[in-house]
């Protein structure tokens, strides 16, 4: 099964205030390593957004207003993730926004058990502190210089490197360059034309080598 790194921003923090997605972003992987597989829209939330959210992302109404609603792009996003495994950072935040839109078009709503969140994860590997997506970040030196606002398809690039920090596992695309390298190595010398043809000693040849081992090959350990 291939794994969907998973995120959205929005115009606040509660379907309760009526608030909705105005971005959301999928990348695709396959043993964590990415298959070039993305989907990314910014969404109508045909509401305004306040101020406090802009300055967390940068969309504005007017901006949005140019973009399809939720209802326009919902086939696609639910083909893409479908049968996937999703990968989300606090996914109770995101999935109440996802299926407060589903549940608008009577559409199927996204199971939690379809979900790892890597928040979950990262409580049980360090207690008692934070664990934003920030925090990991910094935490394993990934490079954070890109990140001016929080923006959806960035964050799943970031979330993707400090899952698999959280793994304690190795760079996936590094180990397959190592693995593909090594098949090309053996495959070359699977390919070599070597001389099979077996020649015999003849009886002088051997009593020569066997002089050879009682006189001269002493010399070369004593």
């Amino acid at each position: 099964m291939n794994e969907i790194f998973l995120d959205t921003e929005t115009t606040g923090l509660s379907i309760r205030d009526k608030h909705r997605i105005v971005e959301v972003a999928c990348i695709e992987t396959k043993g964590l390593v990415p298959t070039k597989n993305v989907f990314h829209k910014l969404i109508n939330p045909q509401r305004e957004v306040p101020e406090d959210a802009v300055k967390i992302h940068g969309f504005t109404t007017e901006i949005l207003k140019k973009e399809k609603t939720f209802e326009q792009v919902a086939d696609d996003f639910l083909n893409f993730v479908k049968e996937k495994k999703l990968i989300i950072h606090n996914a109770d935040f995101d999935l109440s926004f996802l299926n407060h839109e589903l549940r608008l078009l009577k559409k199927d709503e996204i199971k939690k058990k379809q979900v790892i969140d890597s928040l979950e994860l990262a409580r049980e590997k360090f207690p008692g502190v934070s664990n934003s997506l920030d925090n990991l970040c910094k935490r394993f030196k990934i490079d954070l210089s890109r990140r001016t606002k929080h923006n959806a398809l960035l964050d799943c690039e970031l979330l993707r490197e400090v899952y698999i920090n959280l793994l304690d596992a190795k760079e996936p695309k590094l180990a397959f360059s190592e693995d593909k390298a090594e098949e090309k190595n053996e495959k070359k010398l699977s390919e070599k034309n070597y001389y099979k043809k077996i020649i015999k000693p003849s009886s002088e040849e051997i009593v020569r080598h066997s002089n050879f081992l009682k006189t001269e090959l002493k010399k070369n350990y004593y």
